[in-house]
């Protein structure tokens, strides 16, 4: 079992920045693929970040167009490589979205924004932007 726990949402106004951080407990090995999803009510859940094979050094990142040159995903530091950040700069309104992590043991091929393969998912975390 992986369990997924977000943190640092809230309210920024546009062009700020927030960081949110999503820690794995539990079986941390179980999944190597790791990602980043947002859902605003009413619409289907969004993937934006995707790292496959999470727990490697050459551990392969990909985001949606929709972030692309504005967030960035990282991994902790040997204290915290439980840890996977989303820092969040130049927000818009328009990312406004309730941010939830995902992990799952999948293929290159499906860690990708395909939200129903994804075993595990945290809580959530909200993010609003306001113009």
């Amino acid at each position: 079992q992986v369990e997924l726990t977000e943190s640092g949402g809230g309210s920024v106004e546009a062009g700020g920045s927030l960081r949110l951080s999503c820690v794995v407990a539990g079986n941390m090995f179980a999944s190597n693929c790791m990602a980043w999803f947002r859902q605003v009510p009413g619409k289907e859940r969004e993937g934006i970040v995707f790292i496959w094979d999470f727990w490697s050094p050459a551990g392969n990142t990909s985001y949606a167009d929709s972030v692309k040159g504005r967030f960035t995903a990282t991994r902790g530091d040997i204290r915290t490589h439980n840890t996977l950040y989303l820092q969040m700069n130049s927000l818009k309104p328009e990312d406004t979205a309730m941010y939830y992590c995902a992990s799952g043991p999948l293929s290159s091929a499906l860690c990708a924004d395909l939200y129903r393969e994804y075993k595990y998912w945290g809580q959530g975390t909200q993010v609003t932007v306001s113009s």
